[in-house]
């Protein structure tokens, strides 16, 4: 059984469209009224293919036998209220079989966009099929899978601000001490590690044998763990917390990642000016090469957006990533030369570990922060251009299963 569509007409009217078009039987057993043949259509998204309605089948008017066709005049395809874009197959289905389409035989496919005054407009229309609509498909799902990111950032911008300014403020509202969390969060944590490894174990970093040097090259390690840990810690369950948001077509629930990241750097921002107080008061003023630490951050936020994204994505599927990566965020931190120094570590660990783009960070956080040094250029370099891969690729993942999240959740 197979259909074909010649003479299709298609015209806006309101929210709606209105289609005309011959329908042809193309296939060898006739379509009547016991196979339930009819007429139908399915809204979809077209960036993530996410199904969002399905309209009513209009049954054919007398039976067809092979060869014959049928003019369809004036079917109604309603489009959501909601601006935006959509893109809408029509095609024949029956009882027995379902749709055509899902089989790859022909089935048009109407691209269309809702104004913000609630009006439809055609965008394009063709015949084609799921192989045909995959192909043309490819070159817009590179662009997306390259641009979207920026662009859903960039786009969202002050959303995502508020979002930031709400997150902070939430995490710390009706507390005794307010916003001043957001400084003794990070102090009280810091200095918890410092009193078990700096006073109670002793330890200290390569030949400085001071504890004030133990504290700063501590402190700063932990600068980019702190903001890297809190996000990534939090994206398995992001989904689930926010599922309120996953079926309002128009929210871009990626941001959910991109505030969480953010507000993970304005702790590591308030972590940074306790940091330089403590360097101020102990060695004077902070060295020039403080400058290298844009840098250093860039990499940072673009790693932690892109495992925040994968994990929220697999986190709605795997219920128990959550308890599986606070484990892994616990070894990584021990892994991490954040509370020794690199030197210690193993000959044969070390070329492993330096693989972990977070060695590298702390290392350069560590050699600007204190040493007044210039951070590993090269090093740096193959961290910036492994956490753009990750950025992307993390995005892309979230991105092709986010259709599938509200039938999950």
């Amino acid at each position: 059984m197979s259909a074909g569509f010649r003479d299709f007409d298609i015209h806006a009217k309101g929210a709606a469209l209105t289609v005309g078009c011959t329908l042809e039987h193309r296939g060898e057993d006739p379509w009547n009224a016991r196979r339930g043949v009819a007429l139908g259509y399915q809204v979809y998204d077209p960036d993530t293919q996410a199904f969002l309605a399905e309209g009513e089948w209009t049954p054919l008017a007398r039976e067809l036998a092979p060869g014959d066709t049928e003019p369809i005049a004036d079917l109604r395809v309603e489009l959501p209220r909601e601006p935006g874009h959509y893109l809408v197959y029509l095609s024949p289905r029956d009882e027995h079989d379902g749709w055509f389409y899902e089989r790859h035989w022909p089935f048009v496919a109407i691209e269309a966009h809702i104004d913000a005054a609630g009006r439809a407009h055609v965008d394009s229309a063709a015949v084609t099929t799921l192989a045909g609509l995959a192909a043309r498909r490819r070159p817009r799902q590179l662009r997306i899978a390259l641009w979207q990111p920026w662009h859903t950032i960039w786009s969202n911008r002050r959303m995502i601000a508020s979002m930031v300014r709400r997150e902070i403020a939430a995490r710390y509202r009706g507390s005794f001490f307010d916003a001043a969390w957001t400084i003794l969060h990070p102090l009280l944590l810091m200095l918890t590690y410092y009193f078990v490894f700096g006073i109670v174990l002793r330890s200290r970093f390569g030949s400085d044998p001071s504890e004030s040097g133990y504290v700063l090259n501590f402190l700063a390690g932990m600068l980019p763990w702190l903001p890297f840990s809190e996000a990534v810690g939090r994206a398995p369950l992001s989904m689930l917390e926010n599922r309120n948001f996953i079926k309002k077509l128009l929210f871009p629930i990626e941001t959910v990642q991109v505030t969480q990241a953010l507000a993970g750097l304005v702790t590591q921002a308030f972590a940074l000016v306790v940091f330089l107080a403590l360097l101020i008061a102990l060695r004077g003023l902070p060295p020039f090469s403080i400058l290298w630490l844009p840098l250093l951050i860039a990499p940072q936020l673009l790693l932690t957006l892109g495992v925040s994204w994968t994990l929220a994505a697999l986190g709605v599927y795997l219920r128990d990533l959550g308890q599986i990566i606070g484990f892994l965020l616990t070894l990584g931190f021990f892994l991490t030369p954040i509370c020794y120094p690199a030197a210690s570590l193993p000959a044969w660990a070390l070329p492993v570990l330096q693989l972990n783009p977070m060695f590298t960070l702390v290392e350069g956080f560590r050699a600007v922060l204190v040493r007044g040094e210039a951070p590993a250029l090269l090093l740096l370099a193959a961290v910036q251009a492994a956490a753009i891969l990750v950025f992307l690729a993390g995005h892309a993942i979230f991105w092709r299963l986010r259709k599938f999240f509200a039938d999950v959740i």
